[in-house]
């Protein structure tokens, strides 16, 4: 596994430790199987993005914090250039890119999600996180499981809903971009 996942893994790990949990207990607190916990604080998988939010918001620590290793340290605004946000590749299915990731003390994590399409008989991952969420597509076609239900949402459409119900995206025909605001 690449370092940063290591490095990410060790962060969580020190969290755990501090706050004198098994790795088993903190499993159980974030609904994963211990087994999944454990290779993901192993550095040995990619950790989803949906643990990490969960992790960072279990341990009050920045998501930036915990997947960089530095504090944000802007309080009054912070700016992201295009294509100059921190890339956060935590799944093969969708690239991440956080858009407030400088800012401390935030209340939502807005992220540029890229996704590419895969064939049609693919079945969509899909996970779950506290909160809500709101995804406005900005390029291509972009299927959404909500649960069981399928929702298609093309370049303008958006959707809001609450994260804790089981969801993935999949890309359709060609690559998607939307945004993915998680609060």
């Amino acid at each position: 596994m690449p370092n940063e996942i290591r490095e990410i893994a060790q962060r969580m790990k020190v969290l755990r430790e501090i706050a004198g949990l098994t790795e088993e207990q903190l499993a159980e607190q974030l609904g994963i199987p211990a087994k999944d916990y454990m290779l993901y604080e192993a550095g040995e998988t990619d950790i989803p993005i949906s643990i990490l939010l969960k992790i960072s918001e279990k341990f009050n620590v920045e998501f930036t914090a915990l997947v960089t290793g530095q504090e944000p340290k802007l309080q009054r605004y912070t700016l992201v250039r295009k294509g100059k946000g921190l890339d956060v590749n935590r799944r093969k299915d969708y690239k991440y890119n956080s858009l407030a990731y400088n800012f401390i003390n935030k209340v939502a994590e807005p992220f540029l999600v890229t996704v590419e399409p895969k064939p049609d008989n693919t079945p969509v991952p899909r996970n779950t996180h506290p909160g809500q969420e709101f995804n406005y597509v900005l390029e291509g076609k972009l299927k959404i499981i909500l649960n069981n239900q399928e929702i298609i949402l093309n370049e303008g459409d958006s959707l809001y809903f609450d994260s804790g119900i089981p969801h993935g995206m999949q890309a359709i025909g060609k690559t998607a971009r939307f945004l993915a605001v998680i609060l």
